[in-house]
């Protein structure tokens, strides 16, 4: 079970790469049409300099990507603190839920973006990283090898 719960991180990792390339693939034609372009881009500006300045749709990729670079961290570490010490069949469940619940996220944020869903999406993987997060203090603080359910 050890490896099967590292497929579910490889593909949030990969997801989160679809989403740089989608989120360039919008802002760099946009920042063109906007006056601007990469070459004409000032000293040290920053994505968020950005905003209001390209059209919210534009924008809503790059803070997705932003998303994906912050809470999803914690679920790396328990992937990887599951995988080191003995993941079981309802974390590897838990796991794939995570992700493909911020899959949906990133593509309601990146099209529609409405707040109620995106919201709900939200905090239904967080209940899921949360379920794997106690399976990660059972497993570290207790070595349970019964707790491999």
């Amino acid at each position: 079970m050890q490896a099967q719960i590292l497929a579910p991180a490889a593909v949030l990792i990969a997801w989160s790469l679809v989403m740089l390339i989608w989120m360039a693939a919008t802002r760099l034609p946009a920042m063109k049409r906007a006056g601007g372009g990469l070459g004409n881009a000032k000293p040290g500006g920053r994505g968020q300099d950005l905003e209001g300045v390209l059209d919210d749709r534009v924008n809503w990729k790059a803070h997705n990507y932003a998303h994906l670079m912050e809470q999803p961290t914690l679920f790396y570490a328990a992937s990887l603190i599951l995988a080191v010490m003995g993941a079981g069949a309802v974390d590897v469940l838990l796991a794939w839920g995570y992700v493909a619940l911020r899959i949906l996220h990133s593509l309601w944020q990146a099209t529609v973006n409405t707040i109620p869903v995106r919201f709900t999406l939200f905090m239904f993987s967080t209940i899921l990283l949360a379920a794997l997060a106690v399976r990660v203090v059972a497993l570290t603080l207790f070595n349970d090898p019964g707790a491999n359910l």
